[in-house]
């Protein structure tokens, strides 16, 4: 039963993949929520189970919008900062907006949960979604939260989510330091499951897309590139896990699965799990994204410090997501 004083809430692109997810379990668990979010990558129908429950308010804006988040913030219990700019196809394609969505909104969030803190004594803990990019090209073959940050050049625009994402860990952390604001910063590896959509480059409902209506499946360069993925309800839990979690305050994690497979064998365990004739075909980045583009070949999370933290025992495996994915699609 929900309680008659519930926690409030705020998530920032409640509307997109994993934050419709989370406003779901939110709401689940009692919250009180309400969602920011401009819709530009975020889709109205990812919330089409819980868009008329008592307990959730969407408000159609940006982050960006000063007067809107501060009314937001005003009484918030926890804060989830999810909007940011989505999808290696988009980032390449718009460096610019890449910045301008993730930087701005992650400061403005910032001082108006800062000014709260110092004029009435009230906080709210808050969540900064980051991402695996902010590593770069790194070349260790697993990756912990004290490494260095190896970023390309300023000249491959793909790079510049990284640094953007890196700009917000740093701005997160220096609240933490400097006003004990209670922040945790969260660097998502591959997250996939239902709802994830393939329209900004995410591989795997790309593939499986594809093997349902038997086209080909496309795999970038040679298909050697590993990664690791969870499914977005294992991730939803590590984040509410986290935010409750007094020893994660002021730190940064990576949040994932640590089980590497390589691209090309994810298109054959998509091809076999659907039961599709899909061929697998190979296309060069340049013909994917654009002439400049870099990639990194490696991508598995050291997930020591998670683990140490709060008890992370993921429920779903990859198959799990591909047959969701295959069922239910986007």
């Amino acid at each position: 039963m929900a309680s008659s004083n519930p926690r409030k809430v705020l998530v920032t692109g409640g509307s997109g993949f994993i934050g419709s997810h989370l406003t779901e379990a939110l709401l689940a668990r009692g919250d009180a929520v309400q969602i920011i979010d401009d819709l530009s990558t975020g889709r109205a129908e990812n919330l089409a189970a819980v868009a008329k429950h008592p307990r959730l308010t969407i408000s159609r804006g940006t982050v960006a919008d000063g007067a809107l988040l501060r009314a937001a913030v005003a009484d918030a219990d926890e804060v989830y900062h999810l909007a940011a700019a989505v999808g290696v196809a988009l980032i390449a394609k718009a460096p610019r907006r890449t910045i301008e969505t993730n930087n701005g909104p992650t400061q403005l969030l910032l001082d108006e949960l800062s000014l709260r803190w110092r004029t009435t004594g009230r906080t709210a803990r808050c969540f900064i979604a980051s991402s695996s990019e902010v590593y770069g090209k790194n070349p260790k073959p697993r990756w912990n939260e004290e490494d260095d940050l190896v970023l390309g050049p300023t000249s491959r625009p793909r790079w510049s989510y990284g640094a953007s994402k890196a700009i917000d860990e740093f701005l997160a952390l220096a609240f933490w330091r400097e006003e004990q604001l209670p922040v945790v910063v969260g660097r998502f590896f591959n997250v996939v499951g239902p709802r994830q959509s393939g329209a900004y480059g995410m591989v795997l409902p790309r593939f499986v897309a594809a093997a349902k209506c038997g086209a080909p499946l496309i795999v970038h360069d040679d298909g050697q590139q590993t990664r690791c993925f969870a499914h977005v309800s294992d991730i939803v839990s590590a984040v509410t896990t986290l935010i409750g979690c007094d020893a994660a305050l002021g730190r940064v994690f990576n949040i994932g699965g640590d089980q590497p497979i390589s691209i090309l064998e994810l298109a054959k365990r998509v091809v076999a799990i659907v039961g599709s004739s899909s061929p697998i075909e190979f296309q060069s980045y340049s013909a994917a994204y654009d002439v400049d583009f870099e990639d990194v070949r490696v991508r598995v999370p050291d997930l020591t410090r998670l683990r140490s933290t709060i008890d992370f025992q993921p429920r779903f495996t990859l198959d799990d997501a591909i047959r969701e994915l295959a069922e239910k699609g986007e």
